[in-house]
């Protein structure tokens, strides 16, 4: 049975209107909030720290009647959502043995079920909370605290996980200042289990502090492979010398997923995914030593809550952005600093292969599209690196049965604009030549017929290495590789895969990229038309002088496929999770009218089930090519290189993963 949560978990960090020392008031707008986001779907909700009381009450925290009214306003809260299936964290004051404690109340269905004290005081700058508060006391084993006589005993300590009993999460908690420490207890909690940890802060506002605090959560979160969800005290708390802005966060290994602005006090809600989470801690194996090492279980105690599952093929609601094209920065700026990056990156890796066998020749196949355009740029650029003429990268053009007179024309104006040697080999004869002496009929275009082709422009490549003492550059590219869309020794094979780790919706933003920056109007206006030439291997003859052999109409859009590479190579998704995500992102709605150049390309349930299988089916009978792929540099997260990031026999079954897509609706 497909689970349909897909092994996510909503959570909610709130900030609200709140009166300085107005317990009741202030016990009012959780209850409200609270109410609010459980009906919104979260099943964890975390409130700031001291939202009972207010965290600016100074010292009047040492008045007993608000201790004791912030006691009784956190059992009225617990009361008042006691309908609620969800947990919900609020601070508050509490004491125990003559002592004051700064710590989050757990609430769940009516019960106060745990006391977190704060681990770290602060006492500097503008904070002097040493004054009221003590450090939570340094036992391992939780105690018992009695919040008020009408309450049972309660647990009492930091070593405290709640954990829903149908779902994967492990929630622990700590406060404010806790994250800021050296060795904070979100450490320890990762390292006992813990994937979801909630901070209950009250950070003051100063310029700076908001980009520091994104940094400091999001790397937490990083570090720790959890999600970090930080809900912060409102601009309500008192100005007499610091302000607030409710600066609420939600993080996941590294990325923010959810952020409020400041001075709106808001509910921000996310979709923390869990089973990824765990994928990349048993990807890390630096982890899993590092809990091993440190994991004492015992002194954790572990409460168990059961908590409404949400169906989230049935919820309308999704609070996670889906990128539909998870290689390529949305953002126009971010888009240019990657495209220099990487490019930067693949010419670095050319020039160490360059300089370590002193070579001065480079032979690439020219052919006018994308993939080999690119793997001329780069290596123009390692030639500059490394101080070389440019003369010595031969540009080879091998028209053969599929040229089409646009793409020749492209080939030639790169290479002289690029300002690189050029030669044109015709391969028709050759080929013919070949037809004939293994009996292959000119006129059925089969697999023969193309792939005779390929391999006859990998011989004329690597023979004119050969006469130049230099090196074949390989044009292929992550997607093709990824489905097998090569000739086994033809364009397959090269000396060096410049292009090994990039897919291919991200070739075309760096062949953008490059063209953006051009100098020569000329060298500029023939990448344009590259780009706008359809992706072909150009094997078979052309209609009407045109492209009549159109990659993605045979194998299936990049688009989609590119999505599928990234979720299944990077976080090891099943097809059910794949299907769900890409639904959210490409599915086409029957209002959508939405243009190309304005949005992702849309496709329906169908077209996005069949190339899913697709994808599956290629990728795993073609890890052959794979197996013996050339040498090429990494630059991104996801790789499929037999000597890194991806292992993988070349007999394995697709039997599991087609019989998931088969049962998909």
């Amino acid at each position: 049975m497909i689970l349909m949560n897909y092994g996510y978990f909503r959570a909610a960090a709130a900030s609200v209107d709140l009166k300085v020392a107005d317990t009741e008031f202030n016990s009012k707008k959780i209850i409200e909030a609270a109410k609010v986001a459980a009906k919104t779907g979260a099943s964890l909700i975390v409130f700031p720290e001291l939202c009972v009381t207010g965290y600016t009450c100074g010292d009047l925290f040492f008045q007993e009647n608000l201790l004791k009214a912030a006691a009784r306003e956190c059992e009225r809260i617990a009361k008042e959502t006691s309908g609620l299936k969800a947990v919900i964290a609020v601070g508050l004051p509490v004491k125990k043995d003559g002592a004051i404690y700064n710590a989050a109340a757990i609430l769940f269905k009516g019960k106060i079920l745990a006391l977190i004290p704060k681990s770290f005081i602060p006492n500097y700058a503008e904070f002097y909370e040493r004054r009221q508060f003590c450090p939570a006391p340094a036992t391992e084993v939780a105690e018992s605290l009695y919040l008020s006589e009408k309450n049972p005993a309660v647990p009492f300590g930091t070593n405290i996980m709640i954990c829903p009993e149908n779902s994967p999460a492990k929630i622990a908690f700590e406060l404010c200042e806790d994250l800021w420490a050296p060795n904070p207890p979100s450490t320890r909690h990762a390292l006992n289990g813990a994937n979801v940890i909630a901070n209950l802060s009250a950070s003051n506002e100063i310029i700076g502090k908001a980009e520091y605090r994104r940094l400091l959560c999001a790397s937490t979160s990083a570090r720790l492979f959890c999600s970090y969800i930080y809900a912060d005290a409102s601009q309500d708390e008192s100005s007499q010398d610091m302000v607030f802005a409710g600066h609420n966060l939600i993080c996941e290994n590294g990325k923010i997923l959810a952020q409020s602005a400041l001075f709106e006090k808001e509910i921000i809600y996310a979709d923390i995914d869990l089973s990824l989470l765990e994928a990349e801690r048993e990807k890390t194996t630096t982890f899993g030593e590092a809990q091993a090492a440190a994991k004492d279980a015992s002194s954790y105690l572990e409460i168990p809550v059961s908590l409404k599952e949400l169906d989230y093929d049935k919820t309308p609601q999704f609070f996670r952005s889906v990128d539909a094209r998870p290689f390529v920065p949305s953002d126009s700026k971010a888009r240019g600093e990657r495209c220099q990056e990487v490019i930067n990156l693949q010419a670095q890796g050319l020039a160490k292969r360059l300089r370590h066998i002193n070579c001065k020749s480079a032979v690439i196949g020219l052919s006018g599209g994308l993939d080999s355009t690119l793997a001329l740029l780069v290596t123009c650029r390692a030639f500059d690196l490394c101080k070389l003429d440019r003369k010595g990268i031969l540009a080879v053009t091998m028209p053969g049965f599929g040229t089409t007179d646009r793409t020749y024309q492209n080939a030639l104006s790169l290479a002289k604009e690029a300002g690189v040697s050029l030669k044109e080999v015709s391969i028709a004869a050759a080929v013919r030549q070949h037809f004939l002496d293994i009996g292959q009929d000119e006129g059925v275009h089969d697999i023969t017929y193309e792939n005779s082709q390929a391999r006859e422009r990998t011989q004329i490549l690597m023979d004119l290495s050969n006469k130049t003492g230099g090196i074949v550059i390989g044009t292929g590219d992550l997607s093709e590789l990824a489905l097998g869309w090569c000739t086994y020794n033809g364009d397959h094979m090269s000396m060096y895969g410049v292009n090994a780790s990039i897919p291919k919706t991200l070739v075309r933003h760096l062949v953008e990229w490059e063209a953006e920056s051009a100098q020569s109007p000329k060298f500029k206006e023939a990448l344009l038309d590259v780009l706008n030439t359809p992706v072909s291997p150009e094997l078979l003859p052309p209609t009407n002088g045109k492209i009549s052999q159109k990659t993605e109409e045979l194998v299936g859009p990049y688009e989609l496929h590119d999505f599928f590479l990234y979720n299944v190579v990077r976080y090891g998704m099943a097809p059910a999770k794949i299907y769900f995500l890409a639904k959210k992102a490409f599915e086409k709605a029957a209002d959508d009218n939405r243009s190309q150049e304005q949005s992702s390309p849309r496709f329906s349930k169908a077209e996005i089930k069949k190339w899913l299988k697709t994808f599956y089916s290629r990728f795993f009978s073609q890890q052959f090519k794979r197996s013996c792929m050339p040498d090429g540099a990494k630059v991104g997260t996801v790789s499929l290189s037999p000597r890194g990031d991806w292992r993988m026999p070349s007999d394995a079954s697709c039997a599991l993963w087609l019989s998931e897509i088969d049962e998909l609706d």
